[in-house]
């Protein structure tokens, strides 16, 4: 197959070149000349491998990098915020173009400033993450971390004790009042009665099987008495036998 010609003006540009049969569609760039760099050019000349080999100081920055470059300041919106409710803007509308129209920068402070500073880092020191220390085995095997969690909570009981002590100690000489206990009591409250109609408010009971009051009340306090030995919740059962 002949291969596809292809004109130059239409060699640069992908959407007007045509795919040939059986092939992948071929991308279409104009490189550079043979003699061109690729890559980013380095703007510091800090003498290359002969001075990295021999006394390359590791502090030394780029002049465009960032620890040379100065921090701007950021912007102060309580300084912002304060001064708007002074101007009389109290709604977000306002507020948000007096912010676009107006700046206040908060100021850096001095620990700030030392933050920024770059410092110099000793020559003898080691990057990286340190080992962890190896588990101790002996002292899993031996129980030792259960003894040492027991002893601290043993320490934690003897302090609160001696603190529960040393309260009642300072309360030894304290009484009670008659005034001290009125204004502790608290004075029961009745519950209130349950709702009822008012139609049967004022009606008496149509049975009452109880002779008199005083036999009602002789027989509730012999059930009183008489309910620890049976059984049920109200004591209505019959009797239970001997437990022991």
């Amino acid at each position: 197959m002949a291969a596809l010609a292809i004109e130059p003006d239409n060699f640069g540009n992908p959407l007007l070149m045509k795919s040939e049969l059986g092939r992948p569609m071929q991308r279409g760039f104009t490189l550079p000349s043979p003699d061109f760099a690729y890559g980013r050019p380095n703007v510091s000349k800090d003498g290359g491998a002969l001075d990295a080999m021999t006394g390359w100081t590791p502090t030394a920055t780029l002049p465009g990098s960032a620890g040379n470059r100065e921090k701007k300041a950021e912007r102060d919106f309580i300084a912002l915020n304060k001064a708007c409710v002074g101007s009389g803007l109290i709604t977000a509308r306002e507020q948000f173009e007096y912010r676009a129209t107006h700046d206040v920068r908060r100021r850096v402070s001095e620990e700030e400033k030392s933050k920024i500073k770059i410092r110099r880092i000793p020559a003898s020191m080691t990057f990286g993450v340190s080992t962890r220390p190896s588990t101790p085995v002996f002292d899993l095997l031996e129980h030792k971390y259960q003894d040492r969690w027991l002893q601290d909570r043993r320490k934690n009981e003897i302090v609160k004790r001696e603190i529960h002590q040393q309260k009642q100690n300072q309360n030894k000489g304290i009484y009670e009042t008659r005034a001290s206990l009125l204004r502790k009591h608290c004075p029961p409250v009745e519950a209130p009665p349950l709702w009822q109609m008012p139609r049967f408010q004022k009606q008496s009971p149509h049975l009452e099987t109880f002779r008199s009051q005083q036999a009602r009340k002789a027989a509730y306090s012999h059930h009183a008495t008489d309910c620890t030995a049976r059984t049920g919740v109200f004591g209505h059962g019959i009797y239970e036998g001997a437990k022991s």
